[in-house]
């Protein structure tokens, strides 16, 4: 405790304003140090420091902070479904296309989906699109991920797939509507439901 209050009292003592430093034994037998004078007690001679002026700090060099800019390439993107070379059946030519990358999409930047070369859908943030309406045959799908001023950042290779669209006739042809079947599937209308025979 004496040590600790002699410390203080000796970084005080060198301060600009030298203070007047005294010590005595107190009733417990302990030695005290103080800036105060108390009876019996004996001033202690306290040199200056050689401590010189500091002056102006100097100034600190300015560093260059780099804003870190988010990766600006995709690692991974590919079209999802329909699979490579698959045949979609359907009446309508309606098929849904999803596509995946990563990392997942990046800020101000949008999914595009390309079919024979030409943009039919996008830019969106969701990945999945669902087409109508799609003609019969062989078509080449594409997908791409563009910026805000429509560069494109990343673009799969074309990726075919095959659309088949079976004409009711054929569908019924096929697989023969039965009397349950009329009024519930699209190629047994209730129209063409026959009559009853009656007993």
């Amino acid at each position: 405790m004496n040590r600790l209050l002699l410390a203080i009292v000796l970084l005080a003592a060198s301060s600009t304003t030298m203070a007047e430093v005294y010590t005595y034994i107190d009733a417990q037998g302990d030695r005290v140090y103080t800036d105060k004078p108390h009876a019996n007690a004996t001033r202690v001679d306290v040199r200056p420091s050689n401590n010189m002026s500091a002056g102006p700090p100097l100034p600190t060099p300015a560093r260059k902070l780099v804003k870190k800019q988010p990766p600006s390439h995709y690692d991974m993107l590919r079209i999802l479904i329909p699979e490579p070379d698959a045949t979609i059946q359907d009446a309508s030519g309606d098929m849904i296309v999803t596509i995946t990358s990563d990392p997942p999409l990046m800020p101000n930047h949008g999914y595009r989906l390309l079919m024979d070369g030409n943009v039919i859908a996008g830019p969106a943030v969701s990945p999945v699109f669902a087409l109508k309406n799609v003609d019969r045959g062989t078509h080449q799908l594409a997908a791409e991920v563009i910026d805000n001023e429509e560069t494109v950042i990343e673009r799969t290779p074309n990726q075919p797939f095959h659309m088949q669209r079976i004409s009711l006739i054929q569908k019924r042809r096929n697989n023969p509507c039965t009397t349950a079947d009329y009024g519930v599937r699209p190629e047994c209308p209730l129209a063409d439901k026959p009559a009853d025979d009656d007993d």
